[in-house]
């Protein structure tokens, strides 16, 4: 088969679109040929490198990705050829205490596909079985290929990990992004009211389209400043932010008393002034999440499927143009999610 790989870490060089094995479906593991995938940041930080993580060359990158299950291994018992399925990359042992209550992100081996083990753009992956979704017949490849990663994590960072309520005042940052136009659509499903910053007009008025309420230009604004003026210096109830080091210090001055922020990465750093002044005295909780369980995600995929909830798609490309995809992302260009489709599927 031809996949998405690079042998070393490094800048968008190192990516080609080439052969590779392939793949055979071991116990419990299901064969998908795949029809559509799509990029989110991690594929970027995945590919230059993170401390920690040392992965078996050549690594194919990507965690989202739907096809047609064409084989399955022994002991696969709920997929049989010709299932339309989507990957959801979090990956739990079932076994340690977290699982057994439920709580499978947590799991103490917990890993995601494309990050700490080889990912699902090329044209066929093996993934275990309970690592696939069902998608209903109808549910375009791009919708579903593209969905999962996205929806899931707002999912839980904002009903499971923040707890939104109808008429809470939502703040969400970087709403261009496929986490952030993902939280829109869901806060904005739950009845709150929802704020959003982007860069440019063309990206607030997609988070409008998404159902933000208000939109801040964040490069010609100071959100924190437009956040107390709009809101009366109340403050919003909740706060994703999943930049990090640029945007924490106005995220917790834009949180009324009592507020949460809930943060899902940190995209220009990790590692910012801990604010613990504001946050001891109004009382905020800082709340972190990654990924979801299963049962979050088929809820969340389920109104996807439905059309509840849209993915965004800014671009859909060629796999052997997988450099440009993340020159898209890294560039922060365009709306919503970046797809990859097998060549031989062009």
């Amino acid at each position: 088969m031809k996949a998405v790989q690079f042998g070393e870490h490094g800048d968008r060089d190192v990516i080609e679109y080439g052969e590779f094995p392939d793949p055979e479906p071991d116990r419990g593991e299901v064969l998908v040929d795949v029809k559509a995938g799509a990029l989110n940041h991690l594929d970027i930080w995945t590919r230059r490198g993170m401390p920690g993580i040392d992965l078996e060359m050549p690594h194919i990158p990507g965690s989202d990705a739907a096809g047609v299950v064409e084989a399955v291994g022994e002991g696969v018992t709920r997929f049989e050829p010709g299932d339309h399925v989507a990957v959801s990359a979090g990956v739990s042992c079932g076994e340690c205490e977290f699982c057994r209550n439920g709580e499978e992100s947590l799991c103490v081996s917990f890993h995601i596909i494309g990050e700490h083990v080889r990912g699902v753009h090329g044209e066929k992956a093996t993934v275990p079985a309970a690592n696939l979704v069902p998608v209903p017949d109808g549910v375009d490849w791009e919708v579903a290929g593209s969905a999962s990663l996205v929806f899931q994590t707002a999912w839980r960072m904002l009903h499971t990990r923040a707890e939104i309520e109808a008429s809470e005042k939502v703040l969400v940052l970087g709403a261009s992004g496929g986490v952030g136009h993902a939280a829109v659509q869901i806060a904005d499903h739950a009845g709150c009211e929802v704020f959003a910053t982007a860069s440019t007009e063309e990206k607030l008025s997609h988070a409008e389209d998404c159902g933000a309420d208000h939109v801040i230009d964040y490069e010609a604004n100071d959100f924190a400043d437009e956040i107390n003026a709009i809101t009366g210096k109340r403050g919003v109830d909740v706060v994703v932010d999943h930049v990090g080091e640029a945007t924490y210090p106005d995220s917790l001055k834009s949180m009324a008393k009592g507020g949460r922020l809930v943060t899902c990465g940190a995209t220009t750093g990790g590692n910012p002034g801990a604010g613990l002044n504001r946050i001891f005295w109004n009382q905020l909780s800082v709340l972190g999440s990654t990924m979801a369980t299963p049962g979050e995600v088929d809820e969340v995929l389920d109104l996807v499927w439905d059309g509840t909830f849209e993915p965004r798609v800014r671009e859909v490309l060629p796999m052997s143009e997988a450099a440009r995809a993340h020159e898209m992302i890294e560039n922060r260009e365009g709306f919503g999610k970046v797809v990859v489709r097998p060549d031989s599927e062009l």
